[in-house]
This record gives C-alpha cells, structure tokens and sequence, in this order.
C-alpha cells in the first residue's frame, strides 16, 4: 500500500556515550506511512531483544488501505507482543524474576490523516506553524506526579524515581495504549524519539532542527548536538516531512 502522497524520512539511532549496548531500534518505512521509535527498558535483561521484537513485528503488518484499519492493525500486534514479552521470552529465557520490557511509540499517517499510539516515554512531536507541540504525553511516575498531584516539572521530576514507567510493552498483564488521532496540514513535520534524545535537548533546540528543510539535515542537526552533550543514555529519532 502507498498513501497518497509521498512522505520523506531519516531514522537514526546511536548507543550514546556511556552504555557499551543499543537497546533502541526504530523502523522508518514512509512507503507505508508507518514510523516507529523502541526503547527496550534498560534495567532489565533482554530490552534490546524487546526492542528489536517490537520494530520486526509491527514491519510485519499486512498493508491495509484504511488508516482505520492500520491503526487497529497495530493496536492488536502491540497487545501481542505484550503477551509474548510478559510470558513466553521471559519463561524461555528462564527469567522467571525479571522482565522483557520496551516503550513504544508508532506513527501512522494516510492521506490527510495521522494517528499515533504509543505505551512509554518515548515521544511524538508536531513541528507545525513554527511551534512544537508534543503529542504524545509520557507514561511515567513523573508524569503521573504532575497530574494527579498537581507538582510543577521541577518538584516531579526531583522524585527519585521520577524517570520510572508506569507503561511499556511486556511489563504488565493488562497493556493500555494511548492514541492520539490528527489532521495533517502541509508544511508539517513530525519527530518520533527516544528519551535519551528529548533529554538531552530542550524544545528550543528540538524545534530549531525540526525548522531545517530536509528530513535528513534536520536529523544530523539533532544529533550533533545530542552528541556534544553527555548522552548518557542510547539515542534514536526519526524525522518525517512532506
């Protein structure tokens, strides 16, 4: 299936500075108008096998003419994959105190339509009219700090564990996936990313790169200076345009 008009893209990802393995994997296929962004959970064994296992699957999908249809499409293989991280790769691996676990964030785009679905802290942002807006809203103890404690992102994310998840694929029985349907104007460019690049820089700088004409540049634009600060943690973005 092609959607109808043809979007551009640039996926990369990168181990940082510090960690020796890249648990992040992405899958950028604009031919499909699908774009995904994994970040296996990097205290527990096996989040780059969760990660990849995640990217392979959802590649998998029969094409389907209907956004509708994709998108229920990938609801139903998330859930899949929950089952089989949660269950079978953990008890074949003998892991029977630990988890298999990933965040997830998925793309999908047909016609003038997206929809994105993600489970986890990795994000989905909206470069349109000069401004950045964040789609996508963190599924993670500091989030949910903010919301139903009503602190500031600074008191929030002083928490100790304020970085800990309170959503990912195969890490709990019941998976609940959050979906955020769009329209799609023209001159609109999306970014999906992982924590270790939206950390390591600010909107500002997110929005200065997403600014640039080309999937590509905008892309290496992130990544320099992701790259000149710590990057403690792996990095991965993937950059669609029209």
């Amino acid at each position: 299936m092609a959607v109808a008009r043809p979007w551009r893209s640039a996926g990369r990802t990168d181990a940082g500075k510090v960690r020796v393995r890249n648990e992040d994997a992405f899958l950028d296929c604009p031919q499909q108008g699908l774009w995904v962004v994994a970040d296996g959970m990097g205290g527990y064994q096996g989040g780059d096998i969760a990660s990849q296992l995640i990217v392979a699957s959802l590649a998998q999908l029969p094409a389907r003419d209907d956004l509708d249809e994709r998108l229920e499409g990938v609801r139903q293989c998330l859930h899949w994959l929950n089952r089989r991280l949660g269950q079978d790769l953990t008890l074949a691996a003998g892991r029977h105190d630990s988890v298999m676990g990933s965040t997830v964030v998925a793309l999908l785009v047909d016609g003038r339509r997206a929809a994105c679905i993600w489970a986890g802290d990795s994000r989905c942002y909206l470069w349109r009219g000069q401004r950045l807006y964040q789609l996508s809203k963190d599924h993670s103890l500091q989030q949910q700090l903010i919301d139903e404690q009503q602190l500031s992102l600074e008191d929030a994310g002083a928490h100790p564990a304020a970085r800990a998840l309170t959503r990912a694929i195969g890490t709990a029985e019941q998976l609940k996936l959050d979906v955020l349907e769009l329209g799609i104007y023209p001159g609109d460019t999306f970014l999906l990313c992982s924590d270790g690049l939206y950390n390591g820089l600010g909107p500002d700088a997110l929005g200065r790169a997403l600014n640039l004409a080309a999937p590509q540049v905008a892309l290496e634009h992130l990544f320099d200076g992701a790259l000149r600060g710590a990057a403690r943690d792996n990095l991965t973005a993937i950059v669609i345009g029209q």
